[in-house]
């Protein structure tokens, strides 16, 4: 005998778990089914552990799909001033960290613990190791588990992306949208370090570790943060932010120095014009190594000033064309999914089938790194939430 819901929701992430916790306090009796061992594994592992779970400065700019305007809805619906109240509420300390950017002072546990202590008071029920076999429709949804079968006449998809597959990430829910006839846009990794091609990677793989600040554009998108050197590429907030805008066999343009004339003093007429002067003048907005390395790659052709002009110019817009990403094991997000078109902005409803709904990760709605994502899916799950 098949137990009924009002809703069931497919994931306990945080989109999912709002989701539900809104429904609850509709007087909807939904159940979450979790695939994997316990709730809320990608909330545990963010922010090294500390959950970055908004951003006081959250706007429909800071998120890219292929309907920029999709978000905007859901995001005025609930705003991080929302889910800040929540945590308030619950008493859990917390930090602005950089940008806007806030993090439990403590440990992503508590935010797990909270969302639990508010669906447990509406009367939600979960269910983990629930390893999904079949979702159909009739005159109702029934998913079929391992172990039991379930129905309601409302299905929420918040299965999450293919990011991060070691805590159990997989197409699912993309599957499933198809199933339903749903278009889904072409998925790739986001927030992921990207892979130097052969070349940059024997001139710079042995300066791993070492970071600068610096500001990296591409498609017409700019951001100003640090980068890291790694043994395989580039990484660090800057090219985790930039790699969600770049395409395959594409460029990313970085400035070594931005708003800075680091050229000015050799380009006196007394000034000794060299490559160890040429060095110590890059060092002055570079960590060393980095500095002369990038030097001795790019040497000027002659020391006139025209030519060490050409060579500061170059520093502002240093173009690195990479092989790859890291991909979706290394990936925060997961960029592209579920077509906006196919849904309600206000809703989340599928607009071909009745009483299907999509939200978080799985919609091709992608945030930038600082908890843009988590807002993201609080705002997604409390719209579903509140149709459901």
């Amino acid at each position: 005998m098949a137990q009924t819901f009002d809703a069931i929701v497919l994931g306990a992430g945080a989109a999912g778990l709002m989701c539900a916790i809104e429904a609850g306090k509709r007087g909807r009796r939904a159940v979450v089914l979790e695939r994997a061992e316990r709730i809320g594994k990608k909330i545990l592992i963010s922010g090294g552990g500390r959950c970055n779970f908004t951003n006081l400065h959250c706007s429909p700019e800071n998120f890219l799909s292929a309907n920029p305007h999709f978000c905007k809805s859901a995001l005025a619906r609930y705003t991080p001033q929302d889910f800040i109240a929540l945590v308030e509420k619950h008493k859990i300390p917390y930090h602005e960290k950089h940008k806007g950017q806030l993090f439990c002072d403590g440990s992503a546990r508590e935010i797990v613990s909270m969302l639990e202590e508010e669906f447990r008071k509406e009367g939600v029920v979960t269910v983990v190791n629930a390893h999904v076999r079949e979702v159909r429709r009739a005159d109702a949804f029934v998913v079929e588990t391992s172990s039991e079968q379930y129905r309601a006449p409302a299905l929420v998809v918040a299965t999450g992306g293919l990011s991060i597959p070691k805590i159990g990430a997989t197409s699912f829910g993309y599957e499933l949208a198809r199933q339903f006839g749903m278009k889904v846009r072409e998925c790739r990794a986001g927030l992921v370090p990207l892979m130097f091609a052969a070349q940059d990677r024997a001139d710079y793989s042995d300066l791993a570790g070492v970071s600068a600040e610096v500001a990296i554009s591409c498609d017409g998108q700019e951001f100003h943060d640090k980068m890291l050197i790694t043994h395989r590429g580039l990484s660090g907030p800057a090219i985790l932010q930039i790699s969600s805008y770049w395409k395959a066999g594409g460029a990313i343009a970085i400035d070594l120095a931005p708003a800075r004339e680091w050229m000015r003093g050799l380009l006196r007429g007394e000034a000794r014009k060299d490559l160890s002067s040429l060095k110590g003048a890059l060092r002055t907005v570079l960590p060393q190594r980095f500095a002369d390395r990038w030097v001795e790659l790019h040497r000027p052709k002659d020391w006139t000033n025209h030519s060490l002009t050409e060579i500061e110019s170059l520093s502002h817009r240093w173009e690195v064309r990479p092989s790859g990403t890291e991909g979706y094991e290394k990936a925060e997000v997961t960029a592209g999914g579920v077509d906006t078109d196919e849904l309600s902005a206000k809703t989340m409803e599928s607009r071909r089938v009745p009483g299907l709904y999509f939200i978080g990760e799985v919609v091709d709605v992608t945030g930038w790194l600082g908890g843009f994502n988590f807002q993201w899916a609080w705002a997604s799950g409390y719209s579903a939430g509140q149709a459901v």
